[in-house]
């Protein structure tokens, strides 16, 4: 039997966290634990567990690892522990994938699908020239798309404010038809309120779906958000287990649940919302504006779930100026984006080879990604 011998932890950018977990055997397991802006508070948490109780364990036990590291301490849940509980549970498939020579999918009862619709992001925070951002993606093969609705909101804001995110979706509608989707981001930006007069306005527009319409602290308002509109409902980004997620399947108004693989305690866990969902007839679009591990492992959990929708990825995302996700990968081809697609990945493990010395060398650099902190005209803090 193997067991657990050694992990290291390396911050790298525009602002990622990964872990390596070796085996006394030699075999490589990576994870990506993070909470985007708190990356050293997650590898805090990592170090906790790995120290108090991974090391020396068979790696095998992927389950009762999960539960110890769960249900082990008192307080449960949150977006660190879940996270590091997340980054951790991915470098132990990727582990178990290359001890049987066989894609994590293959292990969990195998491919749903031959290939994974991706979509690609448009515009940045506060969105702009989205409508040529959106023409040159489709150019380039995407037939899915997403960019943020609004900027900051007040809590009740002017007319112009719904004009101006109507505008925006509008002139995305115009660049590419109706053949390609349009996902609008609210980001929890947006106040109930305004969330009803927004959907509302983009209505005939036909957004592909919604997505944080409130904040999930919020997410009580959702059946009278739905009420105002046809436009397919998503969240779930900051929603961190089934335990979450049971409340909003129980609603019945979320058409699309878009759980974190790096946030949500990771293969385990997300395989076990992503059933939960199949049961309300809902889909799954993974949150993941993050590295190539978090993505590798959105793709196997898509891959054996015959609910997934499409999957997102961060390649040229506004967030990546400094480093982006191929260019961590030994083999970037793995995620070769053709006609909106990824093939499903057939190497094992988590299906990608992580360049090692690159990554070592950019951990060298200093990271110190965090979200800005918006205001409102008067000063108060706005959502961002």
């Amino acid at each position: 039997m193997s067991e657990i011998t050694d992990y290291e932890l390396y911050e790298v950018p525009p602002r990622w966290l990964f872990l390596k977990v070796t085996t006394s055997d030699g075999t490589v397991g990576w994870g990506e634990p993070v909470v985007e802006g708190r990356a050293r508070t997650v590898r805090a948490a990592v170090e906790e567990l790995m120290e108090g109780y991974l090391l020396g364990e068979d790696p095998a036990r992927i389950e009762h690892h999960w539960q110890r590291l769960y249900r082990g301490g008192f307080y449960r849940g949150g977006p660190i522990l879940m996270s590091a509980i997340a980054g951790i549970d991915q470098a132990l498939w990727d582990i178990k994938g290359k001890r049987f020579d066989a894609p994590v999918y293959e292990l969990l009862g195998g491919a749903a699908r031959d290939r994974l619709r991706v979509y690609q992001w448009i515009g940045g925070d506060r969105p702009a020239d989205v409508g040529e951002a959106a023409r040159e993606k489709v150019e380039d093969g995407f037939t899915a798309l997403k960019m943020n609705g609004t900027a900051e909101l007040r809590r009740i804001d002017s007319p112009a404010a719904v004009d101006a995110a109507r505008d925006r979706l509008e002139a995305v509608r115009e660049a590419v038809g109706d053949e390609v989707d349009i996902g609008v981001d609210f980001h929890g930006r947006v106040s109930k309120p305004m969330a009803k007069r927004l959907v509302t306005a983009l209505e005939p527009y036909e957004p592909m779906f919604v997505e944080e319409p409130v904040l999930p602290e919020h997410n009580d308002a959702l059946p009278e958000i739905a009420q105002h509109t046809t436009i397919p409902i998503a969240t779930g980004e900051r929603m961190y287990s089934r335990w979450d997620f049971k409340s909003v399947f129980e609603q019945g108004v979320v058409d699309l649940i878009q759980p974190d693989l790096s946030h949500a305690g990771g293969i385990t866990e997300v395989k076990k919302i992503a059933s939960m969902a199949e049961a309300y007839d809902v889909a799954v679009a993974p949150h993941c504006p993050l590295g190539p591990i978090a993505l590798a492992s959105c793709i196997q959990v898509d891959a054996f779930s015959p609910n997934a929708l499409i999957q997102e990825q961060s390649l040229d995302i506004h967030y990546n100026e400094t480093s982006d996700v191929l260019d961590y990968l030994a083999d970037p081809d793995v995620f070769d984006y053709e006609d909106g697609y990824v093939d499903i990945p057939d190497g094992p493990g988590l299906g990608i080879e992580i360049d090692e010395e690159y990554v070592k060398r950019q951990s060298e650099e200093p990271v110190d990604w965090h979200n800005p902190v918006w205001t409102h005209d008067d000063g108060s803090v706005a959502e961002w």
